[in-house]
């Protein structure tokens, strides 16, 4: 099986695909069989074209489970494949036996599912009918789904594994780094901020940090690694939870030099023996390795300040070749100081460990350094040719910003004889501008400087300039003036009538077409569709031909009844004609006269508003409308509306035949 994918610097765990649960693990690859598998049997086909089609669906689940369950297994990375401190990072937070049983489940899983599949598709090469296929079909991926639905827990357990793994940070268990270890609230975050652009959280409490954080910092133009482990307090192994074991696997595993913090303000709520005892506890972590002993908090308390038995301590730890350094965080005296002697520190040791190793003899015989020997005992000086010399006296005109080209009459006497763009550039800054007309090959070099003409259609701008155009100018503004003076334009001209009503007639048009233009932006913005100019003269014509039509029909009308024959009647008289739109109300008010035609459809009151007056129609109409709100919002006719009109969704009804055809089955 493959191991965990790899990439420079570190192992990439963020490239392991989400796994999902038992139940989408479920719908997914069903709902993939559904649409990759012929889906149209039916029983009067051969029978060997019967056990084919239920064989590819088995054999095709089967398939699918098979590849997300091997993914599965070869993407999260395997014990023996990682670096020791990522397996036993791994064992502390995820419990090796826990893990290593989850992937155990879900290969075994994979197995039963390929031996459920290869049972059932032998009893499917005995089916006699489709039924019996079909149900054999339906036996056989029941059991699989059986399967993985038994694994819900162990996928559950992996995909918050993938998640945590995913929020690692990148470490790099063979480059250059820095390790930070000691007490809780010592002050290691706070280093850490300091020297890389890491944002630890720092906090005046113990615990702030509770996982590895890392951070990069540059010396001497190399990339180096710094590592802030999580505090460690001063009791057994067996007694230490998750949070401290982090900060042992780093110290056990990397190959770092590690920078132990003390604190001997005894802010942090440890004593100066305290933490002297929990460095000779985990001394033997640093073994082979450059260690250096970092006293933060030196504007509170110096080594100097302490009592004899604490300077007699430190005495000693320098005596067995331990560096002790003094530093303050929070005014950051000797910061830089302990970054750079640390990084010197494991720069030696880490040469040094490859010329124990024999490397370096390896490749220096394989070097072979020329060194020149002198044929003889003259003295050869440089030489310089008699032009080049020449040329280096001559001064050069040069060009300066918001100057333009210095000729060498105005340059100083102190003036450099010969220099480099280079060289001018490096003195005048940003007041140096690069000449990009210095190189140009023209006929006459006199040229070079001359204004670029504008070209226009072809022909040059400059020929249609009047250089006289600014005298004229002038001329014609002194003219102006002399005219104001004179009061030229100071009569009144009468206007007569017609200007008049020309100007009141133009003054009316501007205000109808400004109210047009309000009107027809605010039709605009309804959502309402645009009628053709056509179909608005044919409507208008229509209406213009009723309208003469009921005026004609009412001229020839008889006159209307008196008013004894109306009151018996009971309504109104036969001659007056009631103008009715279509979906208008009707007037239900009148009684039933004899004049009206029951059968007139028109003129017969509907059963839904028999007996109601026009206030109590529109009451009722409304009532109604409001009750259809919700209705419509869920999209159904009525309360009654029980229709789910997508019962066969494309996805699950069509896709390819067995012709390399796509079809729609719904």
């Amino acid at each position: 099986m493959a191991a965990a994918p790899r990439r420079q610097g570190g192992y990439n765990f963020k490239s392991i695909q989400v796994v999902p649960s038992g139940k989408d693990f479920i719908d997914v690859v069903l709902s993939k069989t559904q649409r990759q598998t012929p889906t149209v049997i039916h029983r009067h086909y051969q029978i060997s074209r019967i056990r084919a089609f239920y064989t590819r669906k088995v054999k095709f689940t089967q398939q699918n489970y098979h590849d997300k369950l091997t993914a599965i297994i070869e993407q999260f990375p395997k014990f023996d494949d990682v670096h020791p401190f990522y397996a036993d990072l791994m064992n502390v937070l995820y419990d090796k036996d826990h893990y290593k049983l989850a992937l155990g489940q879900i290969n075994t899983a994979r197995h039963l599912v390929a031996n459920v599949a290869k049972d059932y598709v032998r009893l499917l090469k005995y089916g006699d009918s489709m039924y019996r296929c079909k149900q054999l079909k339906r036996a056989a991926l029941g059991r699989m789904c059986t399967i993985m639905r038994r694994q819900a827990s162990s996928l559950a357990y992996l995909e918050q594994v993938r998640q945590h793994l995913s929020r690692l940070p990148s470490i790099d268990p063979n480059t250059r780094t820095l390790l930070i270890a000691g007490f809780p609230n010592v002050g290691k975050s706070s280093f850490v901020n300091k020297i890389t652009r890491a944002d630890v959280d720092v906090q005046p409490y113990a615990f702030t940090t509770k996982s590895l954080f890392v951070g990069h910092t540059d010396h001497n133009y190399i990339r180096w690694q710094v590592i802030d482990t999580p505090g460690v307090l001063d009791h057994p192994l067996e007694e230490r939870n998750t949070i401290e074991m982090q900060a042992i696997t780093a110290m056990a595993h990397l190959r770092a030099c590690i920078l132990y913090f003390m604190d001997l303000s005894e802010q942090c709520g440890q004593t100066i023996e305290e933490q002297f005892n929990l460095f000779a506890n985990i001394r033997p972590l640093f073994a082979n390795k450059p260690l250096v002993v970092v006293v933060n908090k030196a504007d509170i308390v110096e080594i100097a300040d302490t009592t004899p038995e604490v300077q007699a301590t430190f005495d000693e730890l320098r005596s067995e070749g331990v560096i002790v350094m003094e530093m303050s965080t929070l005014t950051e005296k000797g910061i830089m100081e302990v970054k750079k002697s640390a990084c010197d520190m494991l720069l030696e040791h880490r040469l040094e460990a490859k010329l124990a190793k024999g490397k370096a003899a390896d490749i220096l015989h394989r070097i072979h350094v020329a060194t020149p020997v002198a044929r003889d005992d003259k003295v050869r000086e440089p030489y310089i040719p008699e032009t080049a010399a020449a040329r280096r006296k001559v001064k050069q005109p040069i060009k300066l910003k918001g100057r333009g080209m210095v000729s060498e009459a105005e340059m100083p006497d102190d003036f450099p004889k010969r220099r480099t763009l280079r060289d001018l550039e490096m003195e005048l800054r940003e007041e140096y501008s690069t000449d990009l007309r210095a190189e140009w090959d023209l006929k006459d070099p006199s040229w070079k400087y001359d204004d670029i003409p504008e070209i226009m259609d072809g022909k040059n701008v400059a020929d249609f300039v009047d250089p006289d155009i600014m005298e004229r100018l002038e001329e014609l503004e002194r003219e102006e003036e002399a005219r104001e003076a004179a009061g030229e334009y100071d009569a009144e001209v009468e206007e007569d009538a017609e200007t008049l009503a020309v100007r009141d007639q133009a003054a009316q048009i501007r205000d109808r077409k400004a109210t047009l233009r309000v009107l027809a932006k605010d039709k605009g913005s309804r959502n309402k569709p645009i009628m053709p100019p056509k179909l608005k003269m044919a409507i208008a014509h229509r209406t213009e031909k009723k309208k003469a039509a009921e005026a004609a029909a009412k001229a020839a009308a008889p006159p209307p009844a008196d008013a004894d024959g109306d009151a018996a009647m009971g309504g109104e008289g036969r001659g007056r004609e009631r103008k009715r739109k279509r979906g208008s109300d009707r007037d239900l008010s009148r009684g039933n006269s004899a004049s009206v035609d029951p059968h007139n459809r028109n003129l017969t009151p509907s059963r839904e508003v028999a007996g109601m007056s026009v206030e109590q129609i529109a009451k009722a109409r409304k009532m109604k409308h409001r009750g259809q709100t919700k209705m419509n919002a869920e999209g159904r006719i009525g309360e009654s509306d029980r229709m789910f009109r997508n019962k066969m969704p494309k996805h699950l009804f069509s896709g390819k035949t067995k012709g390399a055809k796509t079809r729609d089955y719904r």
